[in-house]
């Protein structure tokens, strides 16, 4: 009798990004449908098709499921991808134009959907303070691949203060208004900090 060979890394990490993903996507949809208050753990399990204990393997709460951003990574992987003549600014417009090319109709407006939910829901409003200064860090470290300057620097972390900042407000600025182009207005925004935010 033999044994079956382990499962590849590379496989095993797909499968997982492939179930969480599908969770996130079944929590937002009950989220829409019955509001996120009265969505359960217990029920965005059920509809996953997979049992509460494993829902806590890849979301520790219920606001994670909200809170988990899957683009953040693919947004500074672009950005770095940009021609080295650009500015870091200009890298990270440019990936608005990568992102919107590369991302399905569905996905965006899953993601758009996941923002307005986050910035509608006071309690995850609050929760997600911690994650835009997750977003600092990932920026400074953008910043300072680009710019061969170390991501501690301050005026490093101040452009990605300033980033998340602009980012802030146009997201908070879509969540009032659901027809609006989040992504266009990302690119408003990022624009007017390049432009060194005129009034």
């Amino acid at each position: 009798m033999t044994s079956s060979p382990a499962e590849p890394s590379g496989l095993r990490e797909r499968k997982k990004a492939k179930t969480r993903a599908a969770i996130q996507r079944h929590a937002l949809r009950l989220f829409r449908e019955q509001g996120y208050a009265a969505t359960t753990v217990d029920q965005i399990a059920a509809a996953a098709e997979i049992s509460p204990s494993t829902f806590f393997r890849y979301f520790p709460t219920k606001e994670e499921t909200v809170l988990y951003d899957p683009f953040d990574p693919l947004l500074i992987a672009a950005a770095l991808a940009q021609p080295a003549e650009l500015s870091p600014i200009g890298a990270l417009r440019a990936t608005v134009d990568v992102i919107r090319d590369q991302l399905s109709g569905e996905a965006w407006e899953q993601e758009r959907q996941r923002q307005l939910l986050v910035f509608r829901e006071p309690e995850l409003r609050l929760a997600v303070m911690d994650k835009f200064a997750e977003g600092i860090d990932l920026l400074a470290g953008l910043a300072a691949e680009r710019t061969g300057r170390a991501a501690d620097d301050f005026e490093v972390r101040n452009w990605a203060g300033a980033v998340v900042g602009v980012v802030l407000a146009a997201f908070v600025g879509a969540a009032a208004d659901p027809e609006m182009d989040t992504l266009a207005v990302l690119d408003r925004a990022v624009a007017h900090l390049e432009a060194g935010l005129p009034l």
